[in-house]
């Protein structure tokens, strides 16, 4: 797995240093119940650089990026759009929630997060969790958000 320590600037790891210091209360909540395997096992890395960006928190195991998205985001979709074009050109699968969400609707975000680390992913990060899944994509957030009342965000719609 060395090939990921590269994957990244020495000012990328030194941006994703000062961000952990500094965060927003969205993700410190969030960052609360995934830490320490707390979410099935799963684990959690947070403001963990790939490439040029800095995902808010990924679950390498399964190739999922979470982004906690602020007010400021809605100014800057196509910018949102390009960090996640990129990510997902590395294989990983992209989730986004609002920050307003994630302080209001932390059981629903947790419950969705959770849906999605057991959807099959394309490009699994280890075999443990994914041996004998296929390889579909899914999109299993639609009608979960719309029981839990949780928005997408309007740049990240599944497909239908």
């Amino acid at each position: 797995m060395r090939a990921a320590k590269n994957m990244y600037t020495e000012e990328t790891k030194h941006q994703a240093i000062k961000l952990r210091q500094n965060h927003p209360d969205a993700e410190l909540r969030l960052w609360k119940h995934l830490r320490n395997r707390r979410l099935a096992g799963y684990k959690f890395l947070r403001q963990h650089p790939i490439g040029p960006y800095i995902a808010d928190f990924v679950c390498r195991e399964v190739r999922l990026v979470i982004e906690v998205d602020g007010g400021q985001h809605a100014e800057h979709i196509e910018s949102d759009a390009h960090r996640t074009a990129f990510f997902e050109e590395k294989g990983f699968r992209v989730i986004r929630f609002w920050n307003h969400d994630v302080l209001r609707n932390t059981e629903s975000v947790l419950n969705m997060i959770l849906s999605e680390l057991q959807q099959p992913s394309s490009q699994p990060f280890s075999r443990k969790r994914e041996k004998g899944k296929n390889n579909e994509q899914s999109y299993p957030l639609s009608r979960a958000r719309e029981r839990a009342g949780v928005r997408a965000r309007p740049d990240c719609q599944e497909p239908t």
